[in-house]
């Protein structure tokens, strides 16, 4: 039993749910997303709900069914409300400016690094530290964030550099703490 498939994703306000075939097209207030998925899917709208069911219990269906399932429930939401994942810079003189769309980082590198948003993704500073990435595309989100984080990852011995904001960083205890007096 799927129990991301089983789920019904409820349509808000404002949100339209077209499907044509295996391509479903999902329009609210923020922007409009499009996706075709696996034509042995079937999804249906009942009133203001959308139901996903599968042929049968092989498991290829099963996966599909809950893939399928979080996908339509994440372009539902997306379009209402959008997604966003915020970064910090953790490190002295580690800071960050706005330039145009762009970014321009300072992570202690002999350079400056220059951060181009992916096409849907808006990029905004709070003070000169935080980056915030919103979008109504989840992934496109999450990967825009993994491309941010990836020019300076977190040190396991200091902790400095780009880390998601709820990241944990455990740090690793230094060769001074072997030592014994």
């Amino acid at each position: 039993m799927s129990r991301v498939g089983n789920r019904l994703i409820n349509i808000p306000n404002g949100v339209k749910v077209a499907i044509d075939g295996s391509t479903v097209e999902v329009t609210g207030h923020k922007g409009t997303l499009k996706n075709t998925f696996s034509n042995e899917m079937s999804i249906h709208i009942d009133g203001d709900t959308v139901r996903v069911t599968r042929p049968s219990d092989d498991k290829r269906h099963k996966s599909l069914h809950g893939l399928t399932g979080a996908l339509l429930a994440n372009m539902v939401k997306g379009v209402n409300e959008g997604f966003r994942k915020s970064l910090d810079l953790v490190g002295a003189g580690y800071r960050a400016q706005e330039s145009g769309q762009n970014l321009v980082l300072q992570l202690g590198y002999s350079h400056q690094v220059e951060i181009i948003p992916l096409p849907g993704v808006t990029l905004s500073l709070e003070g000169a530290n935080r980056i915030h990435v919103d979008g109504i595309d989840k992934q496109t989100v999450g990967e825009m964030a993994a491309r941010i984080r990836r020019t300076r990852k977190p040190n396991a011995y200091t902790g400095k550099g780009v880390r998601l904001s709820n990241e944990v960083v455990r740090l690793k205890p230094g060769k001074a703490a072997g030592r014994t007096a």
